[in-house]
């Protein structure tokens, strides 16, 4: 267990430090689409790098898909989602270091905090849906790749894709959550608007996590055989 929770934190801390640090440091100058794919190319590094330890959710709304499909037991997942938040906060607070003493210039004004209601960003209604429906779909992906019946070796790669292609429609509306611990920590730093908004990009998240469950039910192959006593049993990624 203390292997998993490191690696949960640790990875965590690095998509907060490397993948929000792109936006941070290059939102501006690079654009969305290179903030988009450091989103999605960390997470990929991720699920190979600590993948065979942990799992690599670092994402309490991945956990709770996890623990709400029966492939996670319940203390296991509360420990993996304390373990991501602190990941988060530490990261995000590296990122606050390097801005106010290392003299990194922030490019989105907020610490790469998630938010709703400004110019070109919909409202608090608009928001909630989005992230739900991204997260719904991000998770979803996940939750089939690492089936038994998906194939071996890819699921790195489609989930980075997935977390890369959520970007590039959340990014110019909301900055993109689908991940309770990513915004929590840089609104904790970023203060104001972003903290008293941070509600939204806990709530929905967790929301969408849930719904990518019933999605993975309806989709995946219905049954595999079970092999030695020739039972039908459904599939389910350990």
């Amino acid at each position: 267990m203390a292997r998993k929770l490191t690696a949960e934190f640790i990875g965590t801390f690095l998509l907060v430090l490397l993948a929000v640090g792109a936006a941070v440091s290059g939102l501006v100058t690079a654009g969305i689409l290179a903030v988009a794919l450091a989103f999605g190319l960390v997470l990929m590094a991720l699920a190979y790098a600590i993948g065979p330890t942990s799992g690599a959710h670092v994402n309490p709304a991945v956990t709770l898909a996890f623990w709400l499909s029966k492939r996670q037991d319940g203390k296991e997942a509360i420990a993996y989602m304390i373990a991501q938040f602190l990941g988060a906060i530490v990261g995000a607070g590296v990122l606050y270091f390097l801005i106010e003493v290392g003299g990194v210039i922030d490019q989105t004004g907020a610490l790469g905090a998630n938010g709703f209601g400004a110019a070109e960003q919909p409202n608090a209604t608009g928001a909630f849906v989005i992230e739900v429906l991204l997260t719904a779909a991000f998770v979803g992906v996940i939750l089939l790749v690492t089936d038994h019946d998906a194939a071996p070796g890819m699921a790195g790669l489609a989930i980075g894709a997935a977390l890369a292609a959520v970007h590039l429609v959340g990014i110019p509306l909301t900055g993109t959550s689908v991940n309770p611990a990513r915004s929590l920590g840089p609104a904790l730093f970023a203060g104001g608007d972003s903290l008293s908004q941070v509600w939204l990009f806990l709530v929905a998240p967790f929301l969408g996590g849930a719904i990518a469950v019933l999605f993975w039910m309806f989709t995946r192959p219905s049954k595999v055989a079970s092999g030695d006593e020739g039972e039908e049993t459904y599939s389910r990624a350990e």
